[in-house]
């Protein structure tokens, strides 16, 4: 299905990541994976770069090598990012903020505008941007990742406005809770979402594939939530309204 594509992950080492960037190399896509850690792909359409989403001088590079090699770029997932991170809002320093900024949010805006350069003449690309529920809902502590998630769905709504005259769709999926390391999960856990589990890394893998899917070319703009309808549950704290 994607065989003669070229398809760009970033954050592409562990986690969702990775997961997207081997579903696509099934399928037959040429795969360039990037991100800061170190990672040996045993699959032989999977290249890996070493980059920092922070330095615009590596992105370039990257897109600069992939287009010789390949002379498109067909399908960028910005999936790049400083996930684990919170910190109490009285403690977080401005340069800690910034960095999460820095990655999640500017990262992901220069690969989106190098790969608009290198999709040039072709009738056929699509940006997807991995954001967050916590774009909307969140936990105290928060504030830099839920900041970033939340400028990427206002990106991908106006890339995907700027873009118009292009063949370049542009979409956000914003994942739950989403399993992606090996831990015990509770029937509680389980029962906050009304699919009655947890997420799992395919959830957001098939999302992947429906948006950049060449027939789906009308999806645009689009901030997909997978989170197995968790954000439309409604939490009291009184037992007496928990109906």
């Amino acid at each position: 299905m994607y065989k003669n594509k070229v398809v760009f992950v970033s954050g592409a080492s562990n986690g969702l990541g990775n997961a997207i960037a081997k579903e696509y190399a099934k399928l037959n896509a040429d795969v360039i994976a990037i991100d800061i850690i170190e990672h040996k792909f045993s699959e032989e359409n999977i290249e890996f770069y070493k980059v920092d989403l922070k330095s615009e001088e590596q992105i370039k590079a990257v897109f600069e090598d992939v287009l010789k090699k390949y002379k498109a770029v067909h399908v960028l997932v910005n999936n790049g990012a400083i996930s684990k991170f919170n910190k109490n809002i009285f403690e977080i320093e401005t340069s800690e903020f910034d960095e999460v900024i820095d990655v999640n949010l500017r990262g992901s805006f220069i690969c989106s505008k190098e790969f608009i350069k290198a999709n040039k003449n072709q009738n056929y690309g699509r940006i997807i941007n991995i954001s967050s529920t916590r774009f909307n809902q969140n936990q105290a502590g928060w504030e830099a990742y839920g900041a970033s998630k939340g400028g990427l769905v206002s990106l991908t709504n106006t890339m995907a406005v700027s873009l118009s005259d292009t063949p370049i769709t542009v979409n956000a999926i914003s994942p739950g809770w989403i399993q992606v390391d090996d831990y015990e999960l509770s029937e509680v856990d389980k029962k906050q979402h009304p699919s009655g589990r947890v997420g799992k890394p395919r959830d957001i893998v098939n999302t992947c594939l429906f948006l950049s899917n060449e027939e789906n070319d009308f999806i645009n703009g689009a901030n997909i939530v997978v989170d197995g309808g968790m954000t439309k549950k409604m939490i009291y704290i009184d037992d007496k309204w928990n109906l």
